[in-house]
């Protein structure tokens, strides 16, 4: 790496880490640009040098929180005998970190970030290579892809190849997911129901389940 690239992110880094200590001290809904630079010790003109916007900030510092995530999944998909259950298990382990950090997880999921947010996350990944170490091959695919829609319905490809469902109610299923899993986070955001955390991604799964298993063609094979 060139030393100008070496300089450019240990700067990229210093607005990171001062957005990330605004989340957690303040929350996402306090984040701005005045905050950040002084935090980090430069003028707000300073980051527009680095970021084309205050929400691609936000995103970065968010991903921060993901860490824990990630390697996670690596483990809830290994258990999975199967295709299905390897679905269920990956949206299982999304839920119960999703519900409990809604914030983070509505500003990398459902933010409006004005640009391709994969371009986005090839960055982050390549300041904080770190965070990919030991992480399986079935999973590095995923984290990759930001578009939760692309990541469901490549976990679900090789259940139609093997026969447990079609085309069309693949389809059905990760649309119908994904929707769920919103309109529950969104409605946990805004405190319009009493629940915590968990029985909030108990919700969530048990219709994700619901859905899933009425569509199969044929019984899973558990070996």
């Amino acid at each position: 790496m060139s030393r100008k690239k070496v300089q450019m992110n240990r700067m990229w880094k210093y607005f990171v880490d001062a957005t990330a200590q605004i989340i957690e001290e303040e929350g996402v809904e306090n984040v701005t640009i005045r905050k950040i630079a002084d935090i980090a010790g430069y003028t707000s003109s300073t980051i527009y040098n680095y970021f084309e916007e205050l929400s691609h900030l936000i995103f970065f510092a968010s991903m921060r929180y993901l860490n824990e995530y990630i390697k996670e999944l690596s483990f809830y998909m290994t258990t999975g005998k199967n295709t299905i259950e390897k679905y269920l298990l990956s949206w299982e382990c999304f839920c119960n970190h999703s519900f409990n950090n809604p914030q983070i997880y509505n500003a990398i999921f459902n933010a409006d970030l004005g640009s391709k947010p994969e371009e986005l996350l090839a960055r982050y990944f390549e300041v904080y290579q770190d965070d990919l170490t030991g992480l399986s091959e079935e999973v590095k695919p995923l984290i990759f892809e930001h578009n939760i829609t692309k990541r469901s319905k490549a976990v679900l490809q090789r259940a139609v190849e093997e026969g447990y469902l079609d085309n069309e109610e693949s389809e059905d299923i990760v649309n119908m997911t994904i929707l769920i899993w919103r309109g529950m986070l969104t409605t946990f955001l805004n405190n319009r129901r009493d629940r915590n955390p968990e029985d909030a991604a108990a919700e969530t799964m048990r219709y994700v389940r619901k859905i899933t298993m009425s569509a199969l063609k044929k019984p899973l094979e558990l070996s």
